[in-house]
């Protein structure tokens, strides 16, 4: 679903590419595809959620941290040649209103996105006004900048969205 989309990737590729049979797909997914895009996107979620832990404990400037995360992020995307971009974005993209269940997990992966950065940037001093809005700015940049660069097959998005994130962190420090 990472690669495809949920419309693009079917329940019987999932059970061959995970060498199963559909049967213990199902026994264990008994909602189908949709179940199996929420524990996806629950995946993907959590996977995110630790790379950026760790890329804002690891650097003490927040502002350096997020400059440095979208450089790994335009990296990674490079190296898988363009085909592994953000899961959350991919799979619910199609969904839209049609899919309850699979966007309230997308929506759930961002805020707590969000909120991993707002509670960086209070850390750091910053108002409640501002974290919160920052927070925002910060995850819809990098997700806007990384579905760009997967389309346009560059790292120049997310590098120019790192460098113009950090800057607007500084401003606020």
């Amino acid at each position: 679903m990472q690669r495809q989309g949920y419309d693009g990737t079917g329940i019987k590729q999932i059970a061959q590419e995970a060498q199963a049979t559909l049967g213990s797909v199902y026994h264990f997914f008994p909602g189908g595809k949709q179940e199996l895009a929420v524990a996806a996107i629950h995946h993907g979620d959590q996977e995110f959620f630790d790379v950026l832990r760790e890329a804002l404990e690891r650097e003490e400037d927040t502002a350096r941290a997020i400059a440095d995360l979208c450089d790994e992020l335009a990296d990674g995307l490079h190296a898988s040649q363009w085909v592994d971009g953000c899961p959350i974005t991919t799979t619910s993209l199609g969904t839209a209103g049609r899919a309850p269940d699979i966007q309230t997990a997308a929506a759930q992966a961002f805020a707590r996105w969000r909120g991993l950065v707002h509670d960086r940037l209070r850390a750091s001093g910053m108002s409640e006004g501002d974290a919160h809005d920052l927070a925002h700015t910060v995850i819809s940049t990098m997700e806007g900048a990384e579905l760009a660069a997967q389309v346009a097959r560059s790292k120049e998005p997310l590098r120019i969205a790192g460098k113009h994130l950090a800057r607007l962190i500084a401003l606020h420090q």
